[in-house]
């Protein structure tokens, strides 16, 4: 029995932990969408439940986070960004959004630190029947270039779970609502913009996978601007 009051006491801790994160998760949410107005723009992806990994252009820390707004709830709550640990374990703000609101899957970019294979980490987390919200240039684009190369990470993921659905996003203008070194941010309209979804074929090398995939990507670029 001496074990029962500690049990309690942190059953009771991490259920209080799981209603903070809910309530953050919807201010997140209602934030996002009164700075920004985002609008979701179903151009080839439906809003089914099929398993997903969305992969998108990155030019904002703020960028998964107009994703998971624009999702359905139901959509949503299956749905966890990959992000840089080095980033989100920062502050222990930063590590409360990232673990608990967002179940972020938080990979070490640091090889000589790292204790699990990124795409490992990955993997689990569709084993685990969640989708996934990547960005495949494996950093932000602070350039004039619309699209940086791709790393290989979407085509090992695409290697080892090839059922899963690939969905391209263009995120368009959040880097304008916060420009860098600005400490608030400019109301402006933005999009996010679903595509087809794509697989690997089988017989598809890693070279032309990542070329076709960054094409698709591009190709819901407005204009091929700058997002």
């Amino acid at each position: 029995m001496a074990g029962g009051p500690t049990g309690a006491g942190t059953t009771l801790k991490r259920l209080a932990r799981l209603a903070s994160a809910a309530v953050a998760a919807q201010a997140i949410v209602t934030f996002a969408r009164l700075v920004t107005a985002v609008r979701a723009v179903w151009q080839g992806a439906d809003l089914s439940g099929v398993q997903r990994v969305y992969f998108a252009n990155h030019a904002s820390h703020g960028d998964f986070i107009l994703i998971w707004t624009v999702l359905p709830k139901r959509l949503r709550r299956r749905t966890r960004p990959v992000a840089g640990a080095d980033y989100w374990l920062k502050t222990r703000a930063r590590a409360f959004i990232g673990r608990d609101v967002f179940r972020a899957i938080l990979i070490e970019r640091d090889p000589e630190r790292r204790q699990e294979d990124p795409v490992q980490q990955m993997a689990r987390a569709l084993d685990e029947r969640a989708s996934l919200i990547l960005f495949p240039e494996g950093t932000r684009n602070t350039g004039d270039e619309p699209l940086l190369p791709f790393r290989t990470g979407l085509y090992h993921l695409a290697k080892a779970r090839p059922d899963v659905e690939l969905v391209p996003v263009w995120i368009a203008n959040l880097n304008r609502v916060m420009p860098k070194g600005e400490v608030l941010p400019v109301p402006l309209l933005c999009t996010v913009t679903f595509g087809a979804p794509l697989h690997i074929a089988a017989s598809e090398d890693k070279d032309a996978f990542l070329a076709r995939t960054r094409a698709a990507l591009l190709a819901l670029a407005p204009n091929g601007r700058r997002p």
